[in-house]
């Protein structure tokens, strides 16, 4: 058996989306895992259908395009992917998307097309990781992005009914 087989038996399985993501339908837009380098790479792919709720009731000379706003999601929750394989969250901790920076849109996503998104790890700080990556149909870049960021934090603060104050200091009056 050749090294290269060897290399392949040997490696850990690639993580099932289901697994890694709190995400369900309609909302999981990564279909599976290519290549994934913990804590440094992966390749997700998502392919789109006519049958996503997004499609449903449009008039017939409506255009197919896949909304930009999902093209992000679903890069997104590739790098979610790679934050959970890489560590996943501890235990009451909720992986929250942070702001996404210079995302450019250069090609049009349609129905029938596999896109397959490629996230980088640009920077890992403690309980916050910034992103990098594109999204390609084939040779094609259909989506590049410069900066994605997500933070952990404690899902008790997220549930709380109380109003969210700013610190110290940075109130509306002070900063007025």
């Amino acid at each position: 058996m050749s090294a290269a087989v060897q290399a392949a038996f040997d490696a850990p399985p690639l993580p099932r989306v289901n697994d890694l993501l709190p995400h369900r339908y309609p909302m999981l837009l990564v279909d599976r895992v290519e290549e994934l380098v913990r804590g440094t790479s992966i390749r997700a792919v998502k392919a789109i259908t006519l049958n996503e709720p997004w499609y449903e009731g449009l008039a017939a000379d409506a255009p197919l395009d896949y909304p930009p706003a999902l093209l992000i999601e679903s890069w997104g929750q590739s790098a979610g992917l790679l934050a959970s394989a890489t560590a996943p969250a501890p235990d009451g901790q909720v992986m929250l998307f942070g702001s996404v920076a210079d995302a450019q849109f250069h090609l049009p996503v349609l129905p029938g097309d596999v896109i397959e998104h490629r996230v980088r790890v640009s920077r890992s700080l403690g309980d916050s990781v910034i992103f990098e990556g594109s999204s390609h149909r084939g040779a094609d870049t259909v989506m590049t992005v410069s900066r994605m960021v997500m933070a952990f934090r404690p899902g008790e603060v997220l549930t709380t009914d109380e109003p969210v104050r700013p610190p110290a200091g940075r109130d509306r009056e002070a900063t007025a």
